[in-house]
């Protein structure tokens, strides 16, 4: 009886973490676009700029690069974890609880590395609003996806016959 009342909670927190995944992989691309557009431009006749740097980023601090890089592959996974785990809210068993944990554990450490980053960057201070929603975003997924977690191992004591 116990293992049912999580799954309306495991439910919830499935939906927003998915949310708040996409919604850093929006302003993930963002960034990624910005500095495309925005950076070093190197072509023939051009010369290196005395700092160059492949993951520049001309709207943050020196951490902007590898927050964003990490925080994009962070919701990539992130939001992928989620389709294993709508699959185990489906089916509510212990059957599919190591497919679902696993792979949310892979995100949610995903999610604290980028969550390094972005406290780095906050170190820095110098940066705009998109990226501090980011950091922002990052630090609340990196408890929510916990949570997550561990309201997924309420299933691992039903066996489906």
């Amino acid at each position: 009886m116990a293992n049912n009342q999580l799954k309306p909670v495991a439910s919830l927190l499935l939906v927003l973490n998915f949310c708040m995944y996409v919604i850093i992989l929006g302003i993930g691309g963002w960034a990624i676009n910005r500095a495309i557009d925005h950076g070093f431009i190197i072509g023939p006749g051009f010369d290196l700029p005395a700092h160059f740097s492949p993951i520049y980023f001309p709207m943050g601090n020196a951490a902007t690069g590898f927050f964003v890089t990490f925080a994009l592959i962070a919701g990539v996974v992130g939001a992928a974890s989620a389709l294993a785990g709508f699959n185990h809210i489906r089916s509510w068993s212990a059957d599919s609880l190591p497919a679902a944990a696993s792979v949310a554990t892979i995100a949610w450490t995903l999610t604290l590395l980028a969550m390094g980053f972005g406290c780095k960057e906050i170190e820095l201070h110098i940066r705009n609003a998109r990226l501090r929603t980011m950091e922002a975003f990052l630090i609340i997924l990196s408890a929510t996806q916990l949570l997550y977690i561990a309201a997924i191992h309420g299933a691992s004591a039903i066996r489906r016959p």
